[in-house]
Formats: structure tokens, C-alpha cells, sequence
């Protein structure tokens, strides 16, 4: 089978349904002419597990918008790899990317493509915990699968293979999360 190199999924709202999770920024605001701190506002609209409290694996099943990254780590027979100690950089689709990417990963689901399946995943997987702030401009990064990305970070923005990079640093206990505005394929 062979898939383009890139598959853009437009934007991800929610990737990992962890909006307020990954909100830059720390939970308390310092006041510069007070010298206080006091608490900022709760994002009540979340509903996302505490960062860094569950392993990658743990981290997307308790993401409803990562329902279909789910079934397709279960159908390549990941979740194992995946909860293993790591250090894992993740680039993790949402469930609107694979939707966006349906002709390809649909037929990716079945259970005679579990390999062309497990190339594609681990595709998104890098060896290691890499930050946005670790990502520079020409890093060629080498993924679980043996492909390249290349990460090009322009006024303060990242992407990886010319995807944008939409919600970086999403802390797993065994890694970390980027969510990007598409879906990952290796050339064939």
C-alpha cells in the first residue's frame, strides 16, 4: 500500500481533549505589585486527567477524543510498548485527524494491515522525552518505525514534517504528548 507523506487533518480542537492540561503557564498567577500569589481560575470545561499522573496508554483512554488512537494502538498490539517505561515523545491524532485521514487508516484497522498499522503508529513515537523547548530548527528526529522527521520551528511555532505542532508538552508519566494538526505517514 502506499500513502502519501503527509496527510493534513486541518485543526485539531481538543486532540487530546486536554486543553486546559496542557495550557501554558503555571495553576497560580504572581501579582508583580503585591508580591501574592493567587490561584487562576479552573478550566471546568476540562474533564482531562492531571498530567503526568498516567502512563501514554492510560492518558488517551481516559481522552474520549482519543478513542480512535486507542483502538488503533490496540489493533497493532501496542498498548504494551506503550506503557513501557520509555521515555516516549508522542505526536498523537485526534480522533477529527484519523477522521480527516479515514481512506487511509480505515483499511489500516483491519486485521491483516496490523504491520502497514504498527508503521504508521510508531511513526509518531520518538525515542526519548523531547519538549517543544528541546525541538530546534533542522532537527531531523529518527522515530520507533526508522523514518525521519524534521522539525522546523519559525517565529516561536513547530512543526514536524511541515504539520503544526497545536498543543505542545502534554506530560505522561512515561513521556510526552505533542498534538499536531494531522496525521503522520511514512513514505513507503
Amino acid at each position: 500500500m502506499k500513502f502519501p507523506t503527509r496527510i493534513t487533518a486541518g485543526v485539531i480542537v481538543g486532540v487530546l481533549s486536554i486543553g486546559g492540561l496542557a495550557a501554558c503557564g503555571d495553576d497560580e498567577d504572581e501579582s508583580a505589585s503585591t508580591g501574592t500569589t493567587t490561584a487562576a481560575p479552573a478550566d471546568t470545561a476540562t474533564t482531562a486527567p492531571e498530567a503526568g499522573a498516567q502512563d501514554i496508554v492510560a492518558l488517551a483512554q481516559a481522552t474520549p477524543d482519543l478513542s480512535t488512537l486507542v483502538q488503533a494502538v490496540t489493533a497493532a498490539d501496542l498498548v504494551e510498548t506503550l506503557q513501557g517505561e520509555g521515555p516516549f515523545t508522542v505526536f498523537a491524532p485526534s480522533n477529527a485527524a484519523f477522521e480527516a485521514a479515514n481512506d487511509v487508516v480505515a483499511p489500516l484497522l483491519e486485521p491483516d494491515m496490523k504491520a502497514q498499522l504498527a508503521d504508521v503508529l510508531t511513526y509518531h513515537v520518538v525515542p526519548g522525552k523531547l519538549t517543544a523547548a528541546d525541538l530546534k530548527d533542522g532537527d531531523e528526529l529518527t522515530t520507533v518505525q526508522g523514518g525521519k522527521l524534521t522539525v522546523k520551528v519559525a517565529d516561536g511555532a513547530v512543526t514536524i514534517n511541515d504539520i503544526p505542532v497545536e498543543m505542545p508538552d502534554v506530560e505522561a508519566s512515561n513521556g510526552v504528548v505533542h498534538v499536531i494538526g494531522g496525521v503522520l505517514v511514512p513514505q513507503s
